[in-house]
């Protein structure tokens, strides 16, 4: 192919290929990197479309049935792969498209030019635009030859039907007006995302703008392609909305914070991230890019490597954060191990008991008063300790209570010395002063965080000592405190982390129906979220763009009814073509989990658990069973909550009575599990109890 030509794939074309039968999926493969190689080859038959309005749309022939619908211009030598599909279905598709570059926008648009017609007319409603003047409408994107149509929408759902009808870029923006945005909020969010540049049509050009990006994606190599085309429903790992560009190639001035709603990207934007910054780093530099859990590390590794060459993957080190500690301590000639509740929990009861002090608490007030104020704020001496402020903890204590207080954690880090024992947050910050006494250059050019509001103060304060002294792009951290399901409550400011000025907000929520969505934030009314620093996040700024049915919810008698009604669901979904892979059984608890598999594999239902430490293998067909704590940062197309009974959800145990904070951030933390769970939905929820059911769904 020469250097001139340009040759485009579109969203919809690798949606329109995702549905074929995988034999022809292999010929379309086959026949777009010939494409790819030469567009004006003579072994690609271009033939008109008779009926069709836009004289640069022509039909390809893959073979004797099936057709792709491709644009050619060559006067700048850009040819764009716009569908594929039976030969009349492609030319149905392909009869009333247009394919042209917005002037207002810049933005390459596919989309249909049709009349206004009485279906899609409500009259006793107004227009849903009837708020926005034209000229507001054309500086959205709308196309002049749609302004009508647009227009004649009164009617929410016909809106939502016309979809496939409008550019995708200019849906969006309308999307957010029809749910009630003020069209002034919308006209800026457009203008920042839109293309500044004088444009014409020249598709050459328009090919470049970040609106176009967000379709189209220009094909280099046979590599890239194939590895599109393998998987070309995983979208996240080719288009990027403008936002997310602007967010992941930006160059910064130091950390970086960036908020979002469960499903709105702020994983892909961070891997892509960490893709961009490994792109640019010599030498010896590396990227640490850390998480919470080790499950979810386990999946970005996964995920790293289908967007990123092998030479930008040799740059980043993917691990989740205690992992890392522990390898570091061993290699610094520690010989004590980090322990979790099995081996912390004998401790604390232990110091309580030879403490002897005649105080009301139990041992979980204590861990707590420890990992929450003892060691958050480093006031690791009885003086320090005694000075240390307790906002956010419910019981007072005076000075004098502080003391005896004192005495059991005097106790509990000789029980932890003796028996070679560091709890994480005291490993964390061991760590942190051997890298201070250390001071030699930065362990990382750059650090990416996901999932950070699961972070500790400890750990924030370790990755500011790997990052070194503030400098351009050394911190990158996403996060969403509505997802908070562990309890930790960090401040950015307070850990030396700054990232005032360099703050963004992702608003669109690209997996779950806005019908979901609403339901699963409903469950969060009235508590406060932070922004991970010293503000709230109302997380009232996202919305969904896709439409479907509001979660069902089905309570049975017992267990047994129960089931029976999942296998009859999980039976119909899959004689409506839904693969078992695509569906998700989610439980609280793990001895849930076991009884499910236990029940669907007699039942013939082929199943497999997600597990901890490992990724999601998405080439096994089974049914998925996992915890909530598990699907975090995963997504499914159908998604099950089973057992959201009462004393299960909230888990019983769970539940910190020590004061009457504790017991509230625990039950928040519940419905934050809740609300994590219902949201890897993409297309349908399902909310299932037996007995009594939660007091959430009360």
């Amino acid at each position: 192919m020469t250097e001139k030509l340009k040759v485009a794939i579109s969203s919809d074309f690798l949606t329109a290929f995702a549905k074929l039968p995988r034999q022809i999926q292999g010929k379309v493969t086959e026949f777009v990197n010939k494409f790819r190689n030469d567009p004006t080859s003579s072994g690609i038959y271009y033939e008109k479309i008779s009926s069709g309005l836009d004289k640069k749309i022509y039909s390809v022939r893959i073979d004797d049935t099936y057709r792709g619908i491709v644009v050619r211009q060559p006067e700048t030598g850009v040819y764009l792969l716009l569908w594929v599909d039976h030969h009349d279905e492609a030319y149905q598709w392909a009869a009333n498209k247009r394919c042209e570059v917005n002037h207002k926008t810049g933005a390459i648009q596919v989309f249909d030019v049709k009349s206004v017609t009485e279906e899609i007319r409500t009259p006793a409603n107004p227009s849903l635009f009837v708020k926005a003047t034209d000229e507001d409408l054309l500086k959205l994107g709308v196309p002049e030859a749609q302004l009508k149509y647009v227009r004649a929408f009164s009617d929410k759902d016909k809106f939502y039907k016309a979809e496939p009808s409008i550019p995708h870029d200019v849906y969006e923006y309308l999307s957010w007006i029809v749910e009630g945005f003020d069209i002034a909020e919308v006209l800026e969010l457009a203008e920042e995302e839109q293309s500044t540049a004088e444009t014409n049509e020249d598709l050459a050009a328009a090919l470049d703008t970040p609106s176009t990006l967000k379709s189209f994606v220009v094909i280099d190599g046979e590599d890239e392609l194939r590895r599109i085309m393998a998987e070309p429903l995983e979208k996240w790992r080719v288009f990027l909305h403008p936002t997310q560009r602007k967010i992941v190639c930006k160059n910064y001035s130091g950390a970086v914070r960036i908020l979002g709603g469960a499903g709105t990207g702020k994983t892909v934007v961070a891997m892509h991230r960490a893709k961009h910054l490994a792109s640019t780093l010599t030498g010896q530099q590396r990227i640490l890019f850390t998480t919470y859990t080790a499950n979810l590390a386990a999946d970005i590794r996964e995920n790293l490597r289908k967007i990123c060459s092998m030479e930008e993957l040799r740059k980043i080190e993917v691990i989740h954060l205690d992992a890392w500690v522990n390898q570091f301590l061993k290699v610094s000639g520690f010989t004590a191990q980090i322990g979790y509740d099995e081996e912390i929990e004998p401790l604390w009861e232990k110091a309580v008991l030879l403490a002897n002090v005649n105080l009301p608490f139990d041992k979980a007030f204590y861990e707590e008063e420890w990992n929450r104020i003892v060691i958050a704020q480093e006031a690791l001496t009885l003086e320090k300790y005694v000075k240390a402020t307790r906002n956010g903890r419910g019981t007072r204590l005076d000075r004098k209570k502080r003391m005896m207080v004192w005495k059991v954690f005097e106790i509990y880090q000789n029980l932890m010395k003796e028996n070679q024992i560091r709890d994480i947050n005291t490993a964390m910050y061991e760590s942190t002063k051997l890298l201070a006494a250390a001071a030699g250059r930065p362990r990382y050019t750059n650090i990416i965080v996901d999932e950070g509001q699961d972070f500790s103060d400890n750990a924030y304060r370790l990755l500011r000592a790997l990052a070194g002294e503030e400098h351009s792009n050394d911190i990158f951290i996403v996060g969403d405190s509505h997802q908070r399901i562990y309890r930790n409550h960090p401040t950015l400011s307070k850990c030396g982390i700054n990232v005032r000025g360099r703050s963004s907000i992702l608003k669109i929520n690209y997996r779950t129906t806005e019908e979901t969505r609403q339901y699963a934030f409903a469950l969060l009314n009235g508590i406060a979220f932070d922004d991970l620093d010293e503000d709230t996040d109302l997380g009232d700024r996202c919305q969904s763009l896709t439409h479907g049915e509001k979660p069902v919810v089905e309570k049975f008698k017992d267990a047994s009814a129960e089931f029976e009604y999942l296998l009859g669901e999980v039976t119909r979904l899959r004689s409506n073509g839904v693969a078992l892979k695509d569906i998700c059984m989610v439980a609280r608890t793990k001895k849930l989990v076991d009884d499910y598999i236990a029940q669907f594999t007699k039942a013939g239902i082929r199943s497999y658990v997600i597990k901890r430490n490992k990724s999601d293998d998405r080439s096994f067909d089974g049914l998925r069973i996992a915890t909530m704590h598990r699907v975090k940062g995963l997504e499914f197309k159908y998604v099950f909550v089973t057992a959201v009974n009462s004393r299960i959800v909230p888990l019983a145990s769970a539940i910190n009575k020590t004061d009457a904070v504790s017991e509230a951030e625990s039950i928040t933390s519940e419905k934050c599990l809740l609300y994590v769970a219902l949201t890897r939905a993409q297309k349908g929820a399902y909310i299932t109890s037996y007995g009594r059911e939660s007091e959430f769904l009360c």
